[in-house]
């Protein structure tokens, strides 16, 4: 069903009972299969739908007044990156497939009204807001205060155990495809420095 993904990952850190679980697959539509750098939301759209990633991968990102484009975060099956924007209405930021990526859709006035007499369900996707604040919070200090290696390792590290956690890992290995080009807008570094990082981890045997 195209809804498992984020009932596994609602399931992470709240209890739902199965009849929020109906309510919340009785609004999901459409389902859109989007090609790679496909927009999901531009930053400045009027938000009235939120999307949840089924399987492949997005990123958040902003543009700099000098047209540099930074990273924000990365979005793996089961998340929902938009749902800020039910409160807000308004992006403050891009949202894009990294890869070919499934996408189920839903509508803000069907979702609120939901909510309205599910305050579990509520509780669960406040939660979901908070931990995603957290990992904000997470990636301002790798950026902030980490080498180049350090940056990378924490990423690295990071989706590993988010994947891991929605049973996307399979004998230490994950799918991740991303460009030095991405990787080096994610990580604050130049594309030439991502590219010595990469090749230093492989010759110690950290990544393969």
């Amino acid at each position: 069903m195209p809804i498992e993904m984020m009932v596994r990952k609602l399931r992470l850190h709240s209890e739902l009972p199965d009849e929020n679980i109906e309510a919340l697959r009785s609004i999901m539509a459409p389902v859109k299969t989007l090609p790679e750098d496909s927009i999901i939301v531009r930053e400045g759209d009027l938000s009235t739908q939120c999307c949840v990633i089924l399987s492949g991968f997005a990123y958040r990102s902003k543009i700099a007044e000098n047209g540099k484009r930074q990273i924000l975060s990365f979005h793996i099956a089961g998340d929902i990156p938009d749902l800020q924007g039910l409160p807000l209405k308004r992006m403050d930021h891009d949202l894009t497939t990294l890869s070919e990526t499934r996408v189920g859709f839903i509508n803000h006035d069907a979702l609120e009204r939901v909510l309205e007499t599910r305050p579990a369900l509520t509780r669960a996707l406040w939660r979901e807001t908070l931990v995603d604040a957290m990992l904000f919070r997470q990636w301002i200090v790798n950026l902030g205060t980490r080498s180049a290696s350090g940056r990378m390792a924490y990423l690295i590290g990071e989706l590993r155990q988010r994947l891991a956690a929605m049973g996307l890992v399979v004998n230490e290995q994950f799918e991740f495809p991303i460009t030095q080009s991405k990787l080096a807008d994610a990580l604050g570094l130049s594309i030439v420095h991502v590219n010595r990082v990469l090749q230093s981890f492989r010759t110690e045997g950290i990544l393969d």
